[in-house]
């Protein structure tokens, strides 16, 4: 029984048709057309994966972790230029007070900003939004003590500085700490999106490599069957997939090493070039506010050596932007940044000639070299050091959003580069086996 059930099911004329040539094509034919069919959509998927995912690093994480940058540097702005404007005895001069009420109305537009943005991210613990909710509750407080340090000191009555250190404490204890974790969570994020993002889709490759297999051993099938050397549908065919293959695997590979010469070049140096500008106003916050505590400012010195030891290296070698310039990879880069460790030891060696003044008691002439604005003044130095790495901030910034459009154009070639060679592939195999089929009839 277990011999005769297989021999009827071969006699079966429908099994005979399938075992015959014409029948042998037909199958053949829905095979390359279901693999070719198959080819298309795993591509389109993988294509349009990762057009979401960077989709997801232009319009979110990207903007997120500008606006991140944006709140941490305006606040450690803030805190450096109104522990500066007090130096000044009663009012400040209308340029640092400008400059402290804009540094306030672009934290409060980056957070108004950043919370907005997070309605579209991804977390699951919410921190995003947690940290910025509770930044928008601290700011009020934080200007509320600086105003009122400002009314002190406007009447000269030492309890301003007293003010203004409480507003300084609530700056550094609560709203910078939770403005950096912001920034950290962001811009680590931005990178794991990126990442991703990169991955080159070797399923989609695999599949055309075996679409174009398939395709020949057809086409070897058919010229043993039919006598003819060529099918001119399966060779039009054949040509289409790797036309395709080949294109989708550039404008792929043209996309994701778009997207991480973006992380690289771009926001990698941007999250390096930041950290370190807040090192920087953070320490210029120190300088001021040992000025302003009159002989009993050793921690704030403490703080700043600290701050210019993360900065510089505790041998003045390395550090934050000697990691930098180490990570730099081309030309360009290079020289953007080979000028910022020189500029930020030539910033120490003012401040250097600052403390001496102080620390020898001629507290008036110190505070009149850090208020000045020529060459030997700590100021200089600082705006000299902090115009450089804003303008190298810009510039990695330009960077990712430029090569993150790039890699828009690269995706969208590659959907193109699936859909028009993939039905050139169904149409010319469907009628170049048509043919001979045909010649069976």
């Amino acid at each position: 029984m277990s011999v005769e059930l297989p021999t009827r099911i071969a006699t079966l004329p429908a099994v005979r048709r399938a075992r015959t040539t014409p029948g042998l094509l037909v199958t053949l034919t829905a095979a390359l057309v279901a693999l070719a069919v198959l080819f298309g959509v795993v591509g389109l998927l993988a294509v349009q994966q990762r057009a979401a995912r960077v989709d997801q690093i232009r319009t979110v994480s990207g903007p997120l972790s500008v606006h991140a940058l944006d709140v941490y540097r305006s606040l450690s702005d803030a805190d450096a230029t109104a522990a500066a404007a007090f130096l000044s005895k009663g009012v400040e001069t209308p340029a640092l007070r400008q400059r402290y009420l804009d540094d306030i109305a672009r934290a409060s537009s980056a957070l108004a900003l950043a919370l907005r943005a997070t309605d579209d991210a991804t977390d699951p613990n919410n921190r995003s939004e947690t940290l910025l909710r509770s930044l928008a509750v601290q700011l009020p407080v934080y200007t509320g003590v600086v105003e009122t340090a400002r009314a002190y000191n406007r009447q000269r009555l030492p309890l301003g500085g007293a003010y203004l250190q409480e507003a300084s404490g609530l700056m550094r204890g609560t709203l910078l700490p939770a403005a950096q974790e912001l920034f950290t969570l962001e811009t680590d994020r931005l990178a794991a999106a990126q990442r991703s993002g990169a991955d080159f889709p070797v399923l989609v490759f695999l599949l055309g490599l075996v679409l174009f297999g398939a395709l020949i051993g057809v086409q070897v099938f058919v010229t043993r069957r039919t006598n003819r050397l060529v099918n001119p549908g399966l060779a039009v065919a054949t040509l289409a997939t790797v036309v395709s293959i080949v294109w989708v695997t550039v404008a792929l590979g043209s996309a994701t090493g778009h997207v991480d010469t973006g992380r690289r070049t771009g926001s990698a140096l941007f999250a390096d070039l930041a950290e370190a500008r807040v090192l920087a106003l953070q320490a210029r916050a120190d300088e001021s506010l040992a000025l302003i505590a009159r002989g009993d400012g050793a921690s704030d010195e403490d703080h700043y050596q600290v701050m210019m030891d993360q900065l510089l290296g505790e041998d003045r070698q390395s550090g934050v932007l000697r990691e930098i310039t180490d990570r730099a990879r081309d030309t360009g880069d290079r020289d953007l940044v080979a000028g910022l460790t020189e500029t930020a030891r030539a910033w120490e060696a003012q401040h250097d000639g600052l403390r001496l003044l102080d620390d020898q008691g001629r507290h008036a002439e110190a505070v009149t070299l850090a208020l000045s604005d020529n060459a030997e003044s700590p100021s200089t130095g600082f705006a000299k050091l902090d115009a450089d790495l804003g303008k190298a901030i810009e510039i990695t910034g330009d960077r990712f959003a430029r090569e993150s459009g790039d890699a828009v154009g690269g995706l969208t070639s590659a959907r193109i580069g699936l859909v028009l060679p993939i039905l050139i592939v169904l149409v010319a195999t469907v009628l170049g086996t048509r043919a001979r089929i045909g010649e069976y009839r």
